[in-house]
Parts: structure tokens; C-alpha cells; sequence
């Protein structure tokens, strides 16, 4: 299977027009976020758009960029290591290994079927 290749992306480019034109920053940076979650797979995309929608929100709300980044990364890092976050769910696998691990072991036995009667 191919891996799709990010297209590139040029930081000061970005730059030049969220400083210079704004608005047109906006509609590419919104097309960019909808173009990534329409190649999600489907069972993802909700939980994208939901996800989405809460930057979004936080940006709205924020008093200036920095806020609004500080604020999202903080959503970010708890969602990584707070309770329920990634971090527990990828040390899940370990814990099923062990009890795994230290279940009782039994040996099958394997029966003969009955002969039918003639």
C-alpha cells in the first residue's frame, strides 16, 4: 500500500498572508482542516468535527492567539495524560498481557463422536 505524502508546507508563506490577508488565511486554513477530515476514515470523522469544533470555540473565546494556544495545547496534554487520556489506554495492553499471562491454563480434551446406529 502507497502512503499519501503530505502535501508541502511553507511556514513563512503561511505567515506572510495570515499577517497580510487574513481573510483569504482563514478560508485556506478552514479548507485545509476539511480536506483532512473528509480523507478520515468515516467512524472518525464525528469525533474530528467534534474535536474541531472545540478549537474552534476556544479560538473564538481566547483573548488574543497566545491564549487561544495555550489553551488548546492544555486541552491537548490532558487528553494525553489525564485520567481515561492516551497514555492510559496505550498502558491498557500491557495490563491485559499480564492477566493474560496469569490465567489458569487447562488441557483441552478432545472426545470421539458417537457412531450412529444402524
Amino acid at each position: 500500500m502507497e502512503e499519501e505524502k503530505a502535501p508541502d508546507f511553507d511556514f513563512d508563506q503561511w505567515s506572510q498572508l495570515a499577517q497580510h490577508e487574513p481573510e483569504k488565511f482563514e478560508a485556506m486554513r478552514q479548507q485545509m482542516i476539511d480536506d483532512l477530515i473528509a480523507q478520515a476514515p468515516s467512524h472518525l470523522k464525528q469525533r474530528m468535527n467534534g474535536l474541531q469544533w472545540q478549537v474552534d470555540q476556544i479560538r473564538k473565546q481566547a483573548n488574543n492567539p497566545m491564549a487561544a494556544c495555550l489553551q488548546i495545547s492544555q486541552k491537548m496534554w490532558a487528553n494525553v495524560l489525564g485520567e481515561n487520556g492516551l497514555l492510559k489506554v496505550l498502558q491498557e495492553p500491557k495490563e491485559i498481557l499480564k492477566t493474560l499471562e496469569n490465567a489458569p491454563t487447562a488441557k483441552v480434551l478432545s472426545f470421539e463422536r458417537p457412531k450412529p446406529d444402524k
